[in-house]
C-alpha cells in the first residue's frame, strides 16, 4: 500500500487494518457491491474454498461407502513404523479392525487413523494385554482409556488443570479432559470395570511429575504440538520415556508439515514439525539407547492424499460450512493449518532395557 498520511494519534497498523477491511467488505454502506479492485479480485475466494471442501468431502463419503464389508476380521501385525496418515491405511484391514473394536464405522478422517495407529502400535509391541499399565497425555475425550479397560488394561489419563486448559484455549475447543467422566464410553466398557481400571491425574506435559513412572506404555494423540514450540514437543517425547519400565513402549501422534522442508509454524499454540525434526528426534532417541521403528515420510498418492482441506472447519461461527454440507461430513486426511499443508504423523519407540 502506498505511503499515505495517517491521522494523528492513530496507530498505523490499526488504521491500515481498517482501510483493508473497507476495501474487502462485500458491500458498501448502501449495500451495493464493493467495486474496489481488491474486493473484485477476491470476492469469490471463500465460495471457491467451500466448493473445494464440498467435493472433497463428497469424494471421501463415496469412497467410504464403497469400502468392502469386512466381517470377522482379526488382529494381525503389519510392522508399523513412524509414518504419516494415508488413504491406503484407512482402506486396510488393520484400520478396519481397530475401528470395529472402537465401535466406529470407517470414514476417511485422520482422527480415526490416529486411534487405529495407536492401538496397532501397542498391540504389535505386546502391551495391550490384561494387567498392563499405560499413561496417556492430553487425553481430551478420547475413547481409548475405555477400550483399554475393556481389555483389562490399567489406564491413567492425564490433562492440564481446568484453569491452565482455559488459558490455552483447549477447554473451549472440546479437547480438554474436564473430568474422568469424559473418558468413559458406555458402549465400550461397563462402569464397574472402567472405575476399577481407569484413573485421572492433572499433568503439565512440559513438566511431567517424577513419580509418574513404571508404566508398560505411554501415549498421546495430537497433543504434543500444543506445548508451545517444536523444541518443547520433541523434548516431551524424550522426557515421556521416563514414565516407562525398561522395554516399555511409547506411541505418539502429532502434526506433520509435509510440503515444506524449511519454513513452518513454531513458537505458537499449534506448531508443525518438519521431516528434519522427526529425523533428528529419532537420532536423539537412538543415542539414548531406545529402539526406534523405521521412518517413512510417504504421505500417499491416492485421491484423498491429494485433497488438502481448507478453512472454514466445523464449529466456525459463520456456520457456512454446515449450510453447504448437507451430509454433515467433515472427512479429511490432510488440511491447511495457517497456510501449511499438514497431516498426522505417528511415532513408536521402545525404551532401552538398561
Amino acid at each position: 500500500m502506498p505511503d499515505v498520511p495517517v491521522p494523528p494519534s492513530v496507530d498505523r497498523n490499526e488504521w491500515l487494518e481498517g482501510e483493508l477491511r473497507g476495501l474487502l467488505t462485500p458491500t458498501d454502506a448502501s449495500s451495493r457491491p464493493n467495486s474496489s479492485s481488491l474486493a473484485v479480485r477476491l470476492k469469490n475466494l471463500e465460495l471457491m474454498a467451500l466448493n473445494i471442501k464440498y467435493f472433497g468431502f463428497e469424494l471421501a463419503r463415496r469412497l467410504a461407502a464403497d469400502l468392502p464389508v469386512r466381517e470377522n476380521i482379526g488382529y494381525r501385525p503389519v510392522g508399523l513404523g513412524w509414518k504419516p496418515s494415508t488413504q491406503a491405511d484407512l482402506e486396510s484391514d488393520w484400520c478396519a479392525y481397530w475401528c470395529a473394536q472402537l465401535g466406529i464405522g470407517v470414514i476417511f478422517h485422520r482422527k480415526l487413523w490416529e486411534f487405529a495407529y495407536l492401538l496397532q502400535g501397542l498391540a504389535e509391541n505386546g502391551v495391550l494385554e490384561p494387567g498392563r499399565r499405560g499413561v496417556g497425555f492430553g487425553c481430551g475425550e478420547e475413547p481409548l482409556a475405555s477400550y483399554m479397560a475393556s481389555r483389562g488394561v490399567h489406564a491413567t489419563v492425564t490433562d492440564l488443570s481446568i484453569e491452565d486448559a482455559s488459558a490455552e484455549g483447549w477447554k473451549q475447543t472440546g479437547q480438554h479432559l474436564t473430568a474422568l467422566e469424559s473418558a468413559y464410553k458406555a458402549h465400550l466398557v461397563t462402569r464397574e470395570v472402567f472405575d476399577a481400571l481407569v484413573s485421572h491425574r492433572v499433568v503439565d506435559m512440559n513438566a511431567i511429575p517424577p513419580d509418574l513412572t513404571d508404566f508398560d506404555f505411554c501415549w498421546s494423540v495430537c497433543a504434543l504440538e500444543h506445548l508451545g514450540s517444536i523444541g518443547k514437543a520433541m523434548d516431551f517425547v524424550v522426557n515421556a520415556m521416563a514414565t516407562l519400565k525398561p522395554g516399555g513402549v511409547a506411541v505418539h501422534t502429532t502434526e506433520f508439515n509435509f510440503l515444506s522442508d524449511d519454513e513452518t509454524i513454531d513458537n505458537w499454540p499449534t506448531v508443525l514439525p518438519l521431516r528434519r525434526h522427526f529425523a533428528a528426534l529419532a537420532e536423539r532417541l537412538r543415542g539414548l539407547g531406545h529402539e526406534v521403528n523405521s521412518l517413512d515420510f510417504n504421505v500417499g498418492d491416492k485421491p484423498l492424499d491429494r485433497f488438502i482441506d481448507i478453512p472454514p472447519y466445523p464449529g466456525d461461527p459463520s456456520q457456512k460450512l454446515e449450510r453447504m454440507n448437507a451430509h454433515g461430513d467433515s472427512a479429511h486426511l490432510k488440511l491447511s493449518i495457517d497456510g501449511f499443508a499438514s497431516t498426522c504423523f505417528g511415532m513408536i519407540i521402545r525404551k532401552s532395557l538398561s
